[in-house]
């Protein structure tokens, strides 16, 4: 899967969040001043290039689905980070967040009692 630009990850988030749209839609999305359509079909299109999204035909104009899940984008996104940021380490990402006190005591007892909770149900 390859990587999204700011840009291409906001337009995804329309389509995760309302399914198949036509651009035309897209645009009446967007708060004024509203981007041009062109520039948010060439979005698109770059978006269908890289396979987050397919189109089906409607006579000369496309509506276009996703058909990666926003679920399988951040999993993916997030293990990138963690082997990117982290050196491939979710403890080093736990460390970082105590040592800048993102994180307190309590909520990472909460988050070993979640884990072994999971772990007894499997």
């Amino acid at each position: 899967m390859k990587e999204l630009t700011t840009k291409e990850e906001e337009i995804m988030q329309f389509f995760w969040a309302e399914g198949p749209l036509f651009v035309k839609q897209l645009v009446d999305k967007y708060p004024d001043p509203k981007p041009h359509f062109n520039t948010l079909s060439t979005y698109v299109r770059a978006l269908e290039e890289k396979e987050f999204l397919d189109h089906e035909s409607f006579g000369t104009t496309y509506r276009y689905f996703p058909v990666i899940q926003a679920e399988d984008y951040q999993s993916r996104t997030l293990k990138n980070v963690v082997k990117k940021y982290f050196n491939n380490s979710y403890l080093n990402v736990v460390n970082s967040f105590i040592k800048s006190d993102d994180i307190s005591i309590d909520e990472i007892r909460k988050l070993l009692d979640e884990v072994e909770k999971s772990a007894k149900n499997k």
